[in-house]
């Protein structure tokens, strides 16, 4: 399957809230799982308190079903809780790719 779009969302945990925002990004595994457009997906950590998801979608229709899921909603429903500012979210055009 071949991927066009993509997500940066950068994301900064409240002070002691790291441990937390953590485990909220290894519960989000599991709920992408059941988003077939969902074609790669991946939580990472850029710094102490930084974090970053990065995913893939083949169109915008996916990326879009994406935004509009369960990630989505429960990133909004807990940003005030565990994010220091709201969530940077950057829409990405994909010009070359390499999937299994």
């Amino acid at each position: 399957m071949s991927v066009t779009k993509g997500l940066f969302v950068t994301l900064e945990a409240q002070p002691g809230k790291e441990s937390d925002v953590e485990e909220f990004l290894q519960a989000g595994r599991s709920l992408v799982g059941e988003e077939p457009a969902t074609v790669a997906w991946f939580a990472v950590q850029l710094g102490p308190s930084t974090y970053a998801i990065v995913d893939f979608f083949p169109d915008d229709a996916g990326r879009t079903a994406h935004l509009q899921g369960k990630v989505g909603q429960a990133l909004g429903e807990r940003a005030d809780e565990l994010f220091a500012k709201a969530p940077d979210i950057q829409q990405l055009d994909v010009v070359a790719s390499k999937l299994p």
